[in-house]
């Protein structure tokens, strides 16, 4: 009985359906790719070029201190942490657009930088405005 099971989902698969084989590990390194982006690229790249690797591990660091940043020091460190979020994906937001600006100049030499940057915030835009 099992055979006939195995060779039917054998047969699906062959006639073009879609499986779920995507193992945890799998999804966890989507999620890695998706959070790491072309932030860590374009951004951290030249600081990681000048200082080397040791810099990763003072990002580390720096990480570990913000998550705790209210229970060790009160409410108004919550309070900063949590603006200071806000203004780090603000600049990241930025900082996307401009190295989407740059992918889109080597592809595409003859645009202009404000027509791709104008299409990247309206893209982003819509994305976040959808219900």
């Amino acid at each position: 009985m099992v055979d006939k099971i195995k060779n039917a989902s054998d047969a699906s698969a062959s006639e073009g359906h879609l499986q779920r084989n995507l193992t945890n590990r799998h999804i966890q390194l989507i999620a890695i790719g998706g959070a790491i982006g072309t932030g860590l690229f374009m951004g951290s790249g030249k600081t990681i070029s000048l200082a080397g690797p040791s810099i990763i591990f003072v990002y580390m660091i720096i990480g570990f201190m913000l998550d705790f940043a209210a229970d060790l020091l009160g409410p108004w460190a919550g309070y900063f942490t949590g603006w200071t979020y806000w203004f780090c994906w603000v600049v990241t937001g930025m900082a996307d657009c401009r190295s989407i600006t740059a992918y889109a100049q080597f592809w595409f030499p003859g645009l202009s930088d404000w027509i791709v940057a104008l299409a990247v915030v309206a893209l982003l835009l819509s994305l976040n405005l959808r219900q």
